[in-house]
């Protein structure tokens, strides 16, 4: 949905408070796993001159508290597993956060479908504020909390889960989308990654519907959204906001589904977007 010129960056009334939904992984963090110190300090500027900055992330709450603290935002919102969890960051409790809202489903068909397709797979299900049940450990880095080994397939998709990832080394990416199409799991939501890596998240569910749900709370009119990101699970996000960003790095479908493409997560490129955000008058009278 790409804007003409003239239309890309209109402007924003100062006065009104603003949303700006962040993704991480490739929009933020450098694939080294950091985010610079321009990146971190533009964002401090941005959330003081009226901005709600939310992350909003496939990671689970365990490995997006760590960049809240990296950011400096102690206070405010934060989205995880792509939508199908919201939580409060709050200094005060334990953690730092509490668990404002889930989104549940029953994973135990969708488990058993693919595991017929891909016996072979990584199969891991979302232990809240824990890490994963995992049907054997996924390599080291891939999953970020405590993974707990079950003893058998039954019991890994036993009771209601947030999410669930399934990886599969040497398939093909696109194979997954095949896959899915053709056994008919119309009772989730996936994303796909750039590696052989699915994501499943309950019906509907997405970053742009947890997203909206928390515009709604803090009162943030729809035109006054921004969100930035840089992978299929951001689609639905970037198709939300008022205005969209994707990535350099992102693909090119990611980047015909935004209004306008920014430069590539290793040199950056989000900062001209925050910096628009940030109104040097508020700055200077703080």
């Amino acid at each position: 949905m790409n804007a003409a010129p003239e239309d890309m960056h209109p402007p924003l009334d100062n006065d009104a408070w603003r949303l700006l939904g962040l993704d991480i992984d490739g929009t933020l963090m450098h694939w080294g796993g950091d985010i610079s110190d321009r990146v971190v300090r533009a964002i401090e500027q941005v959330r003081m001159c009226r901005n709600h900055v939310i992350l909003a992330t496939g990671r689970n709450i365990v490995a997006t508290m760590p960049v809240a603290e990296r950011l400096g935002i102690r206070r405010g919102y934060a989205v995880c597993a792509n939508g199908a969890v919201t939580i409060r960051l709050n200094p005060a409790s334990p953690g730092g956060y509490d668990i404002l809202e889930t989104v549940t489903f029953d994973p135990t068909a969708a488990l058993e479908l693919i595991r017929e397709e891909m016996p072979d797979a990584f199969f891991a299900v979302e232990d809240l504020g824990v890490g994963f049940r995992v049907s054997r450990e996924f390599p080291m880095g891939e999953l970020v909390g405590r993974q707990i080994v079950v003893d058998s397939f039954e019991e890994l998709a036993q009771g209601e889960v947030t999410r669930v990832v399934i990886r599969a080394p040497g398939v093909d990416v696109s194979h997954f989308d095949d896959l899915v199409q053709r056994i008919g799991l119309s009772d989730v939501t996936y994303a796909v990654g750039y590696s052989a890596w699915l994501d499943l998240t309950p019906p509907n569910v997405t970053k742009a519907s947890a997203l909206e749900a928390l515009r709604r709370k803090l009162g943030v009119y729809p035109a006054h959204t921004v969100a930035v990101g840089d992978g299929n699970n951001d689609l639905a996000m970037l198709a939300w906001a008022g205005q969209s960003a994707a990535m350099g790095n992102a693909p090119a479908h990611v980047h015909d589904a935004a209004d306008e493409v920014l430069g590539s997560v290793e040199d950056d490129g989000i900062l001209p977007l925050l910096e628009r955000l940030i109104d040097p008058d508020r700055l200077a009278v703080l």
